[in-house]
């Protein structure tokens, strides 16, 4: 299983308290070259503007910072986790997608999803439609990048969406086209947009709960047809490391339900060295390729270096 770094950009109040946005931007470029020099397999950056509680912390937007950090590392991947469909036209996106795959000379994943946090929607702006049609819009916008980034023109008239003889190029370095990561856990909907589209799936669960929705998916790929192997599955789990479990456990904040199912405590990368370990097995098991690790203690390079230390071969 490779391990992968959820990148610090503000979304839980990691830059309360700081007055200078150089020196906030600056330790994020030092996380991002450590987690490179480090082994971690890739950086996945939150698509938020504002950050979870209080408002008027730093909050650095997710395309522009992974622009800056694909100049600034050598091997890691770099990815969103992930985009939120409604803040952006998809043949924009299809766009800003093929530049930042020249910009990371072909080391970028593309992670979108329907889009939840309806606070921000509202606070910049943009319409929150139901469950129900931001998947629909979530389907065009698919089709939409699919078939730009095959260089040919793309015209397409759908009910939310529409492009007239768009062609886009350079359609980035990766081939067939930038490999697609589609979030969220949806039985009936999401996870067969997965099976139909997605290169990459990203179930934020518990192990238990991530293995039966992988199962699921499993069973979208045999009705379109599509080979399961062929997907990479990934899930995202928090972690503290502490002395003692009981004080690991005490320390999950308090937003942790909004993003973490159930008791995070219980099944997250929370406690001793030896506890991760154990835990990070379950994941395996669980049938994660790709597990991408947020941790408390977000902003110090010692910790993630430990972290690599600890649990990423050589």
């Amino acid at each position: 299983m490779k391990l992968s770094l959820y990148i610090p950009t503000g979304t839980t109040q990691e830059f309360n308290g700081f007055t200078d946005p150089l020196a906030a931007f600056e330790r994020i470029r030092e996380l991002a070259v450590a987690a490179d020099e480090s082994g971690f397999e890739t950086i996945w950056a939150p698509d938020h503007f504002v950050p979870f509680g209080p408002p008027g912390a730093y909050v650095f937007e997710a395309w522009t910072t992974l622009s800056a950090l694909a100049r600034e590392t050598s091997r890691i991947r770099i990815g969103q986790l992930v985009t939120g469909n409604g803040y952006r036209n998809p043949a924009l996106l299809a766009k800003m997608a093929s530049t930042l795959d020249v910009l990371a000379g072909g080391r970028f994943t593309f992670g979108i999803g329907a889009g939840w946090y309806e606070d921000e929607y509202l606070a910049f702006g943009y319409e929150f439609p139901s469950a129900s049609e931001r998947l629909k819009r979530l389907e065009e916008s698919l089709q939409i990048l699919q078939s730009m980034w095959s260089g040919e023109p793309t015209t397409f008239n759908g009910k939310y969406f529409r492009t007239s003889g768009v062609v886009n190029q350079p359609t980035g370095v990766q081939t067939p086209h930038v490999p697609v990561m589609i979030a969220g856990g949806g039985e009936k909907v999401t996870l067969k947009l997965v099976a139909k589209y997605g290169d990459f799936c990203n179930v934020q669960e518990s192990p238990d709960e991530v293995e039966r929705k992988y199962d699921i998916l499993e069973q979208h790929c045999v009705d379109v047809g599509r080979d399961y192997s062929t997907i990479t599955k990934t899930s995202t789990s928090y972690c503290i490391i502490a002395d003692t479990d009981e004080e690991a456990r005490a320390a999950v904040p308090p937003w942790a339900p909004m993003v973490f199912p159930g008791d995070l405590g219980s099944y997250g990368l929370v406690g001793t060295i030896d506890t991760i370990r154990d835990r990070l097995a379950v994941y395996a098991e669980a049938g994660v390729d790709e597990l991408i690790v947020g941790f408390q203690d977000a902003l110090n390079v010692d910790t993630l270096r430990l972290f690599a230390k600890e649990f990423i071969q050589p």
